[in-house]
């Protein structure tokens, strides 16, 4: 599993701590310094069945920064996917994914259905 976080995260931390205590491995990647490429933001917009926005980070400083609200709705997956890759700031954390799987934010129920089984 590829986990994409924040460091400082206090969401993330909560998930890796999860993610250790059942002795499920991941791969650490910290998303400021590396977002998924915009070709598999395409892929994961395209395939997940997910609206775009629930991969945005709604509350960060800068999706309302860039006045994202209002521009989120309209954007092409092409254009969701720019965003997603350039900035991990935009990025609804952790992002854990593996070749079939995918979780955005954290909340252990969805963690315990997707990932410990």
């Amino acid at each position: 599993m590829d986990f994409y976080c924040h460091p400082r995260c206090s969401t993330c931390k909560k998930a890796q701590k999860w993610l250790e205590k059942r002795e499920i491995p991941y791969t650490f990647i910290n998303l400021l310094e590396t977002s998924p490429s915009k070709e598999t933001w395409i892929k994961l917009l395209s395939e997940s069945g997910r609206p775009v926005k629930s991969f945005f980070n709604t509350s960060g400083n800068v999706y309302r920064e860039n006045n994202l609200k209002e521009k989120v709705p309209e954007m092409s997956i092409e254009e969701a996917a720019e965003w997603l890759s350039s900035n991990g700031m935009v990025v609804k954390r952790p992002l854990a994914l593996n070749e079939d799987k995918l979780t955005v934010g954290f909340k252990e129920e969805t963690y315990a259905d997707v990932w410990a089984k």
